[in-house]
């Protein structure tokens, strides 16, 4: 059996020509399918997140302040950590790539930086945070599609060769692609939260509990079938991931994940929970749902 997925590209949009006024702009100003897909998913995810919240009786204004700390924290240490985890040599070199967030991003390392965030704004406003992330949850898969299916057209996550049917038609012959494996994986989920969340009200803890434990193993085992090595595709060279004691930065970021879910799911309580407090620090008008 062959391949039968082809290879799409989608070429940038250019909105400003190099050099269209003169010297500047010195490169070309373009719209790029990955990053409009990851905007649209951020903002698709953010606006269920508010809808949701209504629902539940949690205050828009304080949830949006939530998801602000962590969206920041989020592109941050996702750019950070990856650059730490799978270019360490090139932070060596050049430190300030460190701060170059748009030259890459890893989906661990977002995760960590959420959860950075989440505890940030928690410290700053002295208040529990498993309500919102809860919300923030229940919606994540719906911004993850997008930005999954941003890199299945990005092809940056080249897997091993393979002649399956669901096999990419890659350059250099039959890949899985781990972006694409990883769009068919959310897209259930994404479909069952937004079901759950028109139901009967669950316990704060319920959907980021799930998330974890369903994600969790599969990312794990789908990375035994990265590719170790660069790939050279359509004038984008996709690394292949480093690998820590036979397993890549994301299958050790899959054990603490794992365990966090159970955890959540282990503690949740039978019945379901009030709205949250509104933290003091914000104004009086934050407390109307």
């Amino acid at each position: 059996m062959a391949p039968m997925i082809p290879y799409v590209q989608i070429p940038d949009l250019t909105l400003v020509p190099a050099h269209a006024f003169g010297a500047f702009p010195a490169a070309r100003i373009a719209l790029k399918p990955f990053g409009t897909l990851v905007a649209l998913g951020l903002y698709a995810g953010s606006s269920a997140a508010l809808v949701y919240a209504r629902r539940r009786g949690v205050s828009e204004r304080v949830l949006t302040s939530f998801l602000t700390w962590i969206v920041v924290s989020s592109f941050f240490f996702g750019h950070v950590l990856d650059t730490l985890s799978y270019y360490p040599e090139q932070a060596l070199r050049d430190p300030w790539s460190l701060l170059r967030l748009w030259e890459g991003l890893s989906s661990f390392g977002g995760f960590t930086g959420c959860i950075i965030g989440a505890f940030a704004w928690r410290v700053w406003y002295k208040t529990p945070i498993l309500p919102y992330a809860d919300v923030v949850a229940s919606c994540f898969p719906l911004s993850w599609s997008f930005g999954r299916t941003g890199c299945s057209i990005a092809h940056d996550h080249p897997g091993v060769h393979s002649n399956a049917w669901f096999a990419v038609r890659y350059p250099d012959g039959g890949r899985i692609d781990l972006g694409l494996m990883e769009l068919s994986i959310t897209l259930p989920l994404m479909l069952v939260f937004l079901w759950l969340q028109r139901g009967r009200p669950r316990p704060w803890g319920f959907f980021a509990g799930v998330m974890c434990v369903y994600y969790a193993p599969l990312r794990f085992l789908l990375d035994f079938l990265r590719e170790r090595a660069g790939v050279e595709a359509g004038g984008l060279i996709a690394g292949g991931d480093a690998r820590y004691l036979a397993l890549t930065p994301a299958q050790w970021g899959c054990l603490p994940l794992f365990a966090v879910g159970v955890l959540l799911l282990v503690r949740l309580p039978r019945e379901s929970s009030a709205p949250p407090a509104v933290p003091v620090r914000l104004s009086a008008s934050a407390a109307k749902p």
